[in-house]
């Protein structure tokens, strides 16, 4: 069965290129003329669409110092959740702007939403889809609200097992979702190629039927192109002007050229799968006669008897095939044969 799923007009599935999403996350540091240059980049690096995060402090966690709030070990090491968000989230009265600049350049743009009010704000944005994160696939009310606008639903399932997988899935159905697709994700920052286990996704597929991705958190593009070979429609990168930036998420983030990179080769990598066909490829064609065949290497005169020594298989390609060796050896010339010329079945006697 071919599943499809669509985004702003732009069919997605294992029939259609990858469609590439670069988030930017919380990339922009701070400054809008940052945020308006990755959009800028993600398309002249050839993605399909950027993504953005709509949220603000207050709507995604307590501004609390209780150990609980505090983020131990890895890249956050040290600082409360509030504190985090404050820095990272993108100012709502950039959303206006960006979504405006993002189809004026002609790129799809959407978010992750992070509560109701925040899918509001992107309703009166006219907002093509929602995606969904790893962290929020068990918010299955947020999940149905987001359903409920009629809205294309993508959902990262990273940290979830198979079967909260199938309760988001069913929330977002329960919310009248009708274009659904999920991402194999590890919610891992940055996290291992080891980890990603890709032989998951075709389970995935084969296990939901859903149009199937990948939200990817490795290092550099090989896990992403990987992917697609094992049934993955959609990739989702961080996207960065500058890994070195110093921002929460700069450094496991793509910069321009490794996003043209990706998309490039994610392309190519779809291409290669094609179909099921052994038949000889157009590029094969003019390199038909550096084949073996059958070549006579003795002058025989009308008449005589094709001995062992008589012939051998050689390139190039425009006597008998091989096969034939057993079936030559012992039949007659019907005509003067000269050396270093072609054996042809329908000239021996």
């Amino acid at each position: 069965m071919t599943r499809t799923f669509e985004i702003a007009g732009q069919k997605i599935g294992g029939a259609h290129p990858p469609y590439v999403i670069a988030e930017i996350s919380a990339n922009h540091n701070g400054n809008m003329e940052n945020a308006l240059k990755l959009v800028d980049e993600a398309k002249a690096a050839g993605a399909s669409a950027v993504k953005i995060q709509t949220y603000r402090p207050d709507t995604i966690t307590l501004d609390s110092n209780d150990k609980a709030f505090q983020i131990s070990g890895g890249l956050w090491d040290g600082r409360t959740l509030y504190e985090l968000y404050e820095e990272a989230h993108m100012p709502w009265e950039w959303h206006a702007p960006l979504f405006e600049h993002a189809r004026k350049v002609g790129i799809t743009i959407f978010s992750s939403p992070f509560d109701s009010t925040a899918i509001d704000l992107l309703e009166d944005l006219n907002a093509p889809a929602y995606k969904i994160a790893s962290f929020e696939a068990v918010d299955l009310p947020l999940i149905r609200y987001a359903a409920s606008t009629g809205k294309p639903l993508v959902i990262s399932t990273g940290m979830a097992d198979a079967e909260e997988i199938a309760e988001a899935i069913e929330a977002a159905r329960e919310g009248g979702c009708k274009e659904l697709a999920i991402l194999h994700c590890v919610s891992g920052y940055p996290a291992p190629a080891e980890d990603y286990n890709l032989r998951t996704i075709p389970d995935m597929i084969d296990r939901f039927g859903l149009v199937t991705g990948l939200s990817d958190h490795t290092l550099d593009n090989t896990t992403a192109i990987t992917s697609v070979a094992l049934g993955a429609s959609i990739i989702e990168k961080h996207f960065t002007l500058d890994r070195t930036g110093g921002g929460p998420d700069d450094s496991f983030s793509l910069e321009p050229k490794e996003m043209a990179e990706l998309c490039s080769g994610a392309y190519t990598a779809w291409s290669a799968l094609g179909n099921v066909d052994y038949g000889r490829k157009a590029s094969e064609q003019g390199n038909i006669q550096f084949r073996r065949s059958l070549y006579f290497v003795k002058d025989l005169r009308a008449g005589e008897v094709i001995t062992a020594d008589a012939v051998r298989s050689v390139r190039p390609g425009y006597g008998a095939a091989p096969k034939h060796l057993d079936h030559v050896i012992g039949r007659r010339v019907a005509a003067d044969t000269s050396k270093n010329s072609p054996v042809i079945l329908d000239n021996l006697l």
